[in-house]
């Protein structure tokens, strides 16, 4: 995240659902935001400059995100990647809905159009994602799924050096591939690639949406949205074990680790990070996966596969930092 300007509020994140929870903060927080779109920080993100506790709030976050991800990786013999999907976002979204109340009336059409393109990002980019680390190592395929708010980011600056961050993308997608996608399951890398394409439309339409709608209200609805869209497609993978108690306390887990808590881990930390921090802090959640898959399911890594997520990695945060560049002498 460079700039919280606009719809380009958080193109240059890193990791999957690090945008996700980067798009959440601006939701959830829009004082933070403003500070962000005036250039100026407040006296708490001054003083956090030399403070390691909100950068060890999101380094929480990403651990719980990606930690989670490898709890529902576990999760999936017995309920299925979209059954996992649907136990998520509904446990997600009846927390959120609980805790944020949103008011359901006032809201005028178009409000209602972006939460439900909100809430079908939502849904999508998950329900492609958890199908790509069903096939093929967690690290993999978050590297992968993050071309796609790279791509955007590279778009939206349009400045020559970002052709240098996609070049290294492109040289850590080479390696993670081994020169053709047949040493990664192709339709695993193919769903993770649609992850990060749908990444991209959920960061656009979380701005819009925070700028529609109070608080997380926006945030709580869209979640709702993206677990009514999800649940038929769980129910006709899992059926009747989504009920299942046991079942149900492992969604809840996933629910928690993926969503709630990382929310509420960088809503804190957002209130005295400073953005530009932030974002190259969520640049590291390739590596996180990649750390989360190899302790959690015994995915080991390759001196080649580290290489390429390091590659990733590294474009990110170039990325990030030619925007926070860009928007200096702009704003």
């Amino acid at each position: 995240m460079g700039r919280l300007r606009g719809a380009d509020a958080v193109p240059g994140d890193g990791g999957r659902e690090g945008a996700e929870r980067v798009a959440a903060a601006t939701v959830a927080l829009p004082e933070a935001a403003g500070e962000l779109r005036s250039g100026e920080l407040g006296p708490g993100a001054r003083r956090a400059r030399g403070s390691l506790g909100p950068v060890a709030l999101v380094v929480a976050g990403g651990l719980s995100v990606q930690f989670g991800a490898a709890v529902a990786v576990l999760l999936m013999p017995r309920a299925g990647a979209l059954g996992v999907v649907t136990l998520r976002l509904v446990l997600a979204a009846a927390v959120l809905l609980l805790v944020c109340r949103p008011r359901l009336r006032g809201h005028s059409r178009g409000s209602w159009g972006t939460v439900v393109a909100f809430g079908a990002a939502m849904a999508g980019m998950n329900m492609l994602f958890y199908q790509a680390v069903d096939r093929i190592p967690l690290g993999a395929a978050v590297t992968l799924e993050v071309l796609g708010p790279l791509a955007l980011s590279v778009i939206v600056s349009r400045r020559p050096v970002n052709l240098v961050w996609a070049g290294l993308a492109l040289g850590g997608v080479v390696l993670l591939s081994g020169g053709g996608f047949d040493r990664l399951d192709p339709a695993g890398a193919a769903f993770a690639l649609g992850a990060g394409a749908m990444w991209a439309a959920y960061i656009v339409f979380s701005a819009r949406t925070g700028r529609r709608f109070p608080q997380a209200d926006g945030l709580a609805l869209a979640m709702a949205v993206g677990a009514v869209l999800s649940l038929p497609f769980g129910l006709a993978e899992a059926g009747g074990t989504l009920l299942v108690p046991s079942t149900i306390g492992l969604g809840l887990l996933v629910a928690l680790m993926s969503s709630v808590l990382p929310y509420t881990l960088e809503l804190l930390a957002l209130r005295r990070l400073p953005a530009p921090t932030f974002a190259v802090l969520m640049s590291l959640e390739p590596a996180i996966a990649a750390t989360a898959g190899f302790l959690v399911l015994h995915q080991a890594l390759s001196a080649a596969d580290a290489l390429a997520i390091a590659l990733v990695v590294a474009a990110s945060m170039g990325a990030v930092r030619t925007q926070v560049g860009a928007g200096g002498r702009t704003a």
